[in-house]
């Protein structure tokens, strides 16, 4: 599978999309896998190749908030691996998932300094992008923020139908509700305003969106 554009893999030549399949081994996950856990010390990253995970983390509370969702070419595990920190984060697999897994990554880093480079903006834009995502949990309503999770879906795994752009959703409501930051009700009440609007139709782990641009303006 192509990896998505922005991801790691996509960044990289096809020289150093082999040497860093050289340096580690093919590995396979169930659809529901713990791939790693919060908390947990490793030094290994895994290259996604198929399939999509979510990143998340829990609140004291023990509520998950969903990070990240991540599919084909990602890199996950890479902060862990650098600094030797516990893992900030639980990778779970959404779908069956395949990736590569490369132990002492700092090495493979060492001896290839534009990847390293390539490293550091990629580290760079997901900070910027949780920055982002804060603004929006202090400015948007659930709506808003529920309209704005649909869009990034859509752009990166929709597909172009005769009815608008169908998304095949990786998250069930729960799992939204902890990407928005809203509770499940919350997310409910507001795919059901989206629905009235005729901004979207949704199903079993599916949307269609008739109206694009209608749901940016309403994620603004």
């Amino acid at each position: 599978m192509n990896p998505e554009p922005g991801e790691f893999l996509s960044m990289l030549t096809p020289d150093e999309v082999a040497a860093l399949r050289a340096a580690g081994r093919p590995r396979r996950w169930e659809r529901g896998s713990t791939v790693m856990s919060e908390g947990d010390t490793s030094d290994w990253v895994l290259v996604l190749t198929e399939g999509r995970v979510k990143v998340s983390s829990h609140t004291s509370s023990g509520t998950e908030v969903v990070l990240a969702v991540r599919g084909p070419g990602a890199l996950l595990g890479e902060m862990c691996a650098i600094d030797g920190s516990p893992r900030s984060a639980t990778v779970t697999s959404l779908e069956p998932i395949a990736g590569v897994v490369i132990r002492d990554f700092p090495a493979f880093l060492q001896t290839h300094g534009r990847v390293a480079v390539l490293l550091m903006r990629l580290i760079t834009g997901r900070l910027r992008d949780a920055d982002r995502k804060r603004v929006e949990y202090g400015a948007f309503d659930t709506t808003g923020r529920v309209a704005t999770r649909l869009l990034e879906l859509a752009d990166r795994y929709g597909e172009k139908t005769n009815g608008g752009v169908r998304v095949a959703l990786p998250l069930s409501q729960d799992e939204l509700a902890g990407w928005t930051g809203a509770s499940r009700e919350a997310v409910s009440k507001a795919l059901r305003t989206l629905r009235d609007r005729g901004l979207i139709e949704t199903g079993r782990r599916r949307v269609v969106i008739h109206d694009l641009e209608g749901l940016r303006k309403r994620a603004r």
